[in-house]
């Protein structure tokens, strides 16, 4: 939508912002809530209009342009009709059912634009009773608001701790590595040698993947279709025990993280092999979104949106390109190496400088081609591997909107031209992992299974046994 002279100062749209929202590269975070409760839309719409929308003015603007081609907000009235909405589905009373209307639905509102003449976030209420919830509550964001972070602190400002109102929510803390300052010269040379070969090595890797210079294998994982992120897909879920992840990251002295992106890792390339003999060992590339904010937890979205904030709203991140590391045959002899392997790579990438220079590479791309060149080469980033992760942190305890319990959380990004992509979050000592896929590409079900059964065996070979408490209680 075009404008002329402004007669008022509109805030201009963030430069990532605008590099996902051209006509390349559009992305929106999805987040279901599992309502533990049969859901009152009235109660719903009020809290949107009295909690969510005051949060931030960009809920309540719309994104123009001006006569120089910049993007800007521009605030407008929000009709809630036009963004709350109660699906219909039929009245057949099957779980199963209602779990595929679900599935269906939420694979809809993916592939579906935002219209141009109002702000870009939408409700959507379930209020038909699935496998895991009373109902389902979906807000569908438009990632040029702002990061996970951003909008995860927005979705947190309504909702309240399900015990106890007055009290708030806390998260588990996030570690934050300091540099030694008793490290020798001895020490501190091999790493500043080490942190320049990785800069320039990753550096080079990320121009020639977003060039087209070198791309994934075609796979089972990766179709490799024209526009695949318009074409139908589905939604798997996973869950694990965190206190289980916790024991495997004590035992091999690493991070929860690591844990996760192991088992992720061992997991898809399980599923390879069983579907494409030989694809265990095809060119496969994960696209980990990194917070680049250093936190140890959320903040009220009021400090945010401060001047000089120190966790600043908006989008602060950047895309960490990690090689899925190779299966050796059918068979996995030490699944603890991929937890290792993603270990080891996350730290080699972390130790470089390569986020710096990708950025001010961007920057100058920006300047003298503009934003619509700068996203077509996101775009080409994403096409040219074979899935995007990202996670999140929840809550510890139960959390409550609009007066209905959560029982369960989980996220998407929606956009991404990939066949396979992945969200990860905690909520209430869970990890829940949640997939989508192409649609009669990638067979969502034995995708799930295979990365379960990748857990079972990163603990059975960290611990000595599986899991006590089986996980799979999720679908």
């Amino acid at each position: 939508m075009e404008i002329g002279e402004e007669s008022v100062v509109l805030e201009p749209v963030s430069p990532t912002g605008q590099y996902l929202s051209s006509s390349f590269l559009s992305l929106s975070i999805i987040a279901v809530l599992e309502s533990e409760i049969p859901i009152d839309d009235f109660q719903a719409f009020s809290l949107v209009r009295d909690v969510f929308l005051p949060i931030n003015p960009r809920f309540s603007s719309i994104m123009v342009v001006n006569r120089k081609g910049e993007k800007q907000w521009k605030k407008v009235e929000v009709k809630l009709k036009d963004h709350i909405k109660l699906p219909i589905f039929s009245t057949e009373n099957s779980t199963k059912f209602y779990d595929d209307s679900l599935n269906e639905y939420i694979s809809t509102i993916i592939m579906e634009k935002f219209p141009e003449n109002q702000p870009l976030w939408e409700m959507l209420i379930i209020k038909y009773p699935t496998k895991q919830a009373a109902g389902n509550i979906i807000f569908k964001l438009h990632h040029s608001f702002g990061d996970g972070f951003s909008l995860m602190g927005a979705l947190l400002s309504c909702l309240k701790r399900a015990d106890n109102p007055s009290i708030p929510l806390t998260f588990p803390t996030a570690q934050i590595h300091s540099i030694n300052s008793q490290n020798s010269i001895f020490n501190v040379v091999p790493k500043i040698l080490s942190s320049m070969y990785y800069t320039i090595s990753d550096f080079w890797s990320a121009i020639a993947v977003r060039s087209g210079l070198v791309e994934d294998d075609i796979s089972p994982i990766r179709s490799g279709h024209s526009g695949v992120e318009f074409l139908p897909t589905s939604i798997v879920t996973m869950s694990f025990s965190l206190d289980s992840v916790k024991q495997i990251k004590a035992k091999l002295g690493v991070t929860i993280n690591d844990v996760v992106m192991g088992t992720i890792f061992l997991g898809t390339r399980l599923y390879m092999e069983a579907m494409g003999k030989g694809s265990g060992k095809a060119r496969a590339t994960s696209l980990v979104m990194l917070n680049t904010r250093m936190f140890r937890g959320y903040k009220p979205v009021g400090e945010m949106l401060k001047p000089n904030a120190k966790l600043p709203w908006g989008n602060h991140f950047t895309f960490l390109s990690v090689s899925i590391p190779s299966l050796n045959g059918s068979e996995v002899n030490d699944p603890l190496q991929f937890v290792r392997k993603a270990r080891e790579i996350i730290q080699s990438k972390r130790s470089s400088v390569v986020i710096f220079l990708t950025s001010k590479y961007l920057q100058l791309v920006r300047k003298f081609k503009g934003s619509e060149v700068v996203s077509k080469y996101l775009h080409g980033s994403l096409k040219n591997t074979s899935l995007v992760t990202s996670n999140i942190m929840g809550p510890t305890e139960q959390m409550a909107f609009a007066n209905h319990p959560i029982i369960g959380f989980y996220f998407l990004i929606a956009g991404p031209p990939q066949s396979l992509v992945i969200g990860v979050t905690s909520y209430m000592g869970k990890l829940r992992v949640s997939a989508m896929v192409e649609n009669d590409f990638i067979d969502p079900d034995k995708f799930k299974l295979y990365v379960e059964n990748a857990f079972d065996l990163i603990f059975a070979a960290a611990c000595g046994a599986f899991p006590s408490n089986s996980l799979n209680v999720h679908s």
